[in-house]
């Protein structure tokens, strides 16, 4: 390859909590491992790989002139997220006008839907469920009803249309959360399963945030249908939040961007958005965009896929081969996957908490998982080099499911 994914790199003290953070916040961070082993971060949803270089480059040579003021967005920003969209998603049509910078993808899920409803609406959401949506709906006055997803005779994770048309009848409900590709399961959508959710929220005039952060991060060649692309009223009723920083980790730099088609709606998210001045751009977040999005991004991008893909055809292979009682769908996009104890905990007469105890204690930190809703899961972060990935699996083997 010709961009490193082997290399181990070294976190500590470069402003990590995925590593630093061990043992900092009991509950919120996994313990520190005991003595003899070594931390393998598998918990926060940021990657374990040097960026491209093209990023820090773009970063470096603009902090060589010496002002940093006030400024605008360039041409060159925006035709970055044009062409990539272009050229990743199929998009066309794409103009500088419906893109607009957020200084998170959850500041811009919480602006959109300020926009199209009041303090206590209900959103409808699919479970599992990212807990950074569970905590600013709350934070937010809003109150969430799950729409579960199901698994079908495969093991894939299915929306349950029968269940969201019954619960966007009864329940007043006319704003939803999409998750494209869907985290923490890691479904990405089919075309037929999106526009059967948008016909739905067209025939009870729900509108729709998209968060696609994920996007670009589809494993074993799995393709991206943005939610606006199945029809001309899915494109009208969705407001899309896209972000570089889960595909380049890029997530302490901050930006991410949305696509509005609507304006009407657009209109109001800016309107929003600029109430309480605080939603402006970083001049090196804004460079560092158009670097990842360079030619030597898309080539990044590709190789990055390609050993995602490989660590999560390993692991969930193992899990399959080793783990009896642990069952994990796997993830058609991210690099996480969602991994349910249940049966195992029943035979061994264990917890949830006795089995991420005995992760952390020799050093692999994963997520507990009922924070996503998960009510006997761990969270598994994939996005180290494969020597991490088998090694953790060895210790989960040796020290935790088979001990």
């Amino acid at each position: 390859m010709k961009y490193d994914f082997t290399s181990i790199m070294d976190r500590h003290g470069m402003d990590a909590i995925a590593v630093d953070g061990l043992g900092a916040r009991p509950g919120f961070a996994p313990d520190a491992p005991k003595e003899g082993f070594d931390a393998i971060p598998m918990w926060v949803a940021d990657m374990n790989f040097p960026t491209v270089p093209t990023i820090p480059e773009a970063i470096i040579e603009r902090t060589k002139h010496p002002a940093y003021g006030y400024f605008f967005p360039t041409d060159a920003y925006y035709n970055s997220i044009i062409r990539w969209h272009e050229t990743r998603n199929g998009v066309t049509g794409l103009t500088q006008e419906c893109i607009g910078y957020e200084n998170g993808v959850l500041g811009g899920v919480i602006t959109a839907l300020n926009c199209v409803c009041s303090k206590g609406d209900k959103v409808l959401i699919h479970s599992p469920t990212y807990i950074g949506f569970t905590k600013s709906l709350i934070n937010n006055g809003y109150n969430m009803v799950h729409s579960p997803l199901v698994k079908d005779e495969n093991g894939v994770w299915r929306m349950d249309f029968e269940d969201m048309e019954k619960k966007l009848a009864t329940e007043k409900i006319h704003a939803a959360i999409m998750c494209n590709p869907h985290n923490p399961c890691g479904r990405v959508w089919e075309r037929w399963e999106l526009e059967k959710a948008m016909e739905l929220y067209k025939k009870y005039d729900v509108y729709v945030v998209s968060d696609e952060i994920w996007s670009d991060l589809l494993l074993n060649g799995h393709k991206h249908i943005p939610t606006q692309s199945v029809s001309e009223d899915a494109r009208m009723r969705t407001a899309a939040m896209y972000a570089p920083s889960k595909t380049f980790n890029l997530a302490g730099l901050v930006g991410s961007y949305h696509i509005i088609y609507n304006k009407w709606w657009r209109d109001r998210v800016d309107k929003e958005a600029s109430l309480p001045h605080y939603n402006d751009m970083n001049v090196l977040s804004m460079h560092a965009l158009i670097g990842a999005y360079k030619p030597e991004g898309y080539e990044w991008v590709d190789e990055l896929l390609e050993v995602l893909s490989g660590n999560v055809n390993y692991a969930c292979d193992y899990i399959k081969a080793h783990f009896e009682g642990v069952e994990v769908s796997k993830p058609e996009g991210t690099y996480m996957l969602f991994v349910d104890c249940t049966k195992w905990c029943e035979a061994h007469g264990k917890t949830i908490e006795d089995v991420e105890k005995a992760c952390w204690a020799v050093g692999v930190a994963v997520q507990d998982g009922r924070m996503f809703h998960g009510p006997c899961h761990l969270r598994l972060n994939l996005a180290s080099p494969f020597s991490r990935i088998q090694e953790a699996f060895d210790r989960l083997d040796k020290y935790v499911f088979n001990a």
